[in-house]
């Protein structure tokens, strides 16, 4: 049984999508963000397998916590303004601080500091998905808009 309540786990796992799919807006492409939704979901999945000994991760990631129906992978209503201004990456770090808040307290320095790594991962494996180009197919995977993005969350994360 978890020691997070439902909404508090809604919380972590917001976090990291939100984390990734801001890294997939800074550099959109109909075929490289399909492969970027991907990747993401792939880190998702396989967050508990991962990290088994987590508690905050088998928490909210587990195949019983996502099953629970306890979390809801809606997507998230994203203006193209957002995107542009730079004001979705200020909410996906709102949302990593919310994430932290959490955890604070309910998880050891280790499982916290594993968390912070999941969550940039997202990111990270999202910005690596795709390159630029037709079908994403470039040989320059992270752009600079997702670099300047990524940088942002390793900041946030203290990682």
């Amino acid at each position: 049984m978890s020691n997070y309540t439902p909404t508090e786990l809604q919380t972590l796992v917001q976090a990291p999508m939100m984390t990734g799919l801001s890294v997939a807006m800074v550099d959109m492409g109909i075929v490289s963000t399909a492969i970027e939704a991907a990747a993401m979901s792939k880190q998702i999945a396989g967050a508990a397998e991962k990290y088994p000994a987590n508690s905050v991760i088998q928490a909210a990631f587990s195949e019983t916590a996502m099953k629970s129906g306890d979390i809801k992978l809606d997507k998230p209503d994203v203006k193209p303004e957002e995107v542009k201004s730079g004001a979705m990456i200020d909410r996906a770090i709102a949302d990593i601080n919310a994430a932290l808040a959490v955890v604070a307290g309910k998880a050891s320095d280790a499982e916290v500091a594993e968390y912070k790594q999941f969550i940039y991962d997202c990111g990270a494996a999202v910005a690596a998905a795709a390159g630029e180009g037709l079908f994403g197919s470039g040989s320059n995977k992270v752009s600079a808009s997702e670099a300047a993005a990524l940088a942002k969350f390793k900041a946030a994360l203290g990682i």
